[in-house]
């Protein structure tokens, strides 16, 4: 499917306790479209609470849990929906805010965890009214006591992150935002951990594997697989056929079945969990970079694009 409207930026499907299949897309400028019946026609939606004259904001994050759902945007806005997006409310935020919000997620009702770019964390659980702090200090302090500590460019960090990932089980990894290292953060610990970069070019993007590992992707169209599960710093090459097209991000469906994104409209698929990556040449022909990739379930899956390209799995 294909949208013309903005570029898309992040997307949730969600089934609510009476069994309705629903979704939304954001997007620059505003942009946000809905679904009902699982993600084969988006039609645009405006929030009168998001509305404002002096602001044209970029809605970053979405995540439901149940009926209940949360987006969070720039200029800094949080808005709340307890009906399935029928109706929004904003919930003010305050102006000390460290870095502007890029990830949110529902986590159980009433609750959720947002994360701003200057590695900010904070938890809610009376629906966004108060927030606690998750960790002790932003990325910029941490880096300040751990300039000596052999983490190579972290003297040359702005504190913010290019990128950032959220596991299943709640862990974070972030990339600087030169790239030039990588941030981890998991449960119960009061600051973030930056990790040398193994690899020779700076750091695109990183995420989670299936099997709980680590992926990573280099500038310039490198994919490498961390070896075990869990926060690691070894990682492997894997040869992939890119055309020389950076590789912005890895989706995967199941342990064996993954789907990573480039530009100029390429797509490439492991069945064999990493070991091997495919071109799908059907994308070849899409006039569009391709930088998001997300699976909801073994059944839905998106691609999200610049020019307002959504491309939806089929199987």
């Amino acid at each position: 499917m294909r949208v013309k409207l903005r570029c898309l930026v992040d997307l949730v499907i969600f089934t609510s306790r009476d069994l309705i299949v629903s979704g939304f897309v954001l997007g620059t400028r505003q942009t946000i479209l809905e679904n009902k019946g699982g993600g084969a026609t988006w039609f645009p939606r405006s929030i009168p609470s998001a509305e404002d004259e002096d602001f044209n904001y970029r809605f970053n994050s979405i995540s439901f849990m149940g009926k209940e759902g949360w987006i969070v945007g720039k200029p800094a806005i949080l808005l709340h929906t307890s009906d399935a997006g029928e109706s929004w409310e904003r919930i003010p935020l305050s102006a000390e805010l460290p870095g502007d919000i890029v990830y949110i997620k529902a986590t159980v009702e009433k609750s959720a965890e947002m994360v701003t770019d200057e590695g900010a964390i904070y938890v809610t659980s009376n629906k966004g009214y108060n927030w606690r702090a998750a960790v002790q200090e932003t990325v910029s302090a941490t880096l300040n006591r751990t300039v000596s500590s052999g983490i190579s460019g972290a003297s040359y960090c702005t504190g913010t992150f290019n990128t950032v990932n959220r596991s299943p089980d709640g862990s974070y990894v972030a990339v600087s935002s030169r790239g030039n290292f990588y941030l981890t953060w998991q449960p119960g610990q009061a600051f973030w951990q930056p990790h040398n970069r193994t690899v020779a070019r700076r750091i695109q993007n990183m995420g989670w594997k299936a099997d709980g590992g680590l992926w990573l992707l280099v500038r310039g169209g490198g994919l490498y697989l961390s070896q075990g599960t869990g926060i690691s710093e070894d990682f492997e090459e894997v040869p992939v056929q890119s055309r020389g097209f950076g590789i912005l991000d890895t989706g995967y469906r199941s342990k064996d079945e993954a789907w990573a994104a480039s530009g100029s409209g390429i797509l490439l698929r492991t069945t064999n969990g990493g070991k091997t990556w495919l071109r799908y040449k059907a994308a070849d022909d899409i006039a569009a970079n391709l930088y998001s990739v997300k699976f909801i379930d073994d059944n839905k899956g998106f691609v999200l694009g610049n020019d307002g390209v959504l491309l939806r799995y089929l199987g």
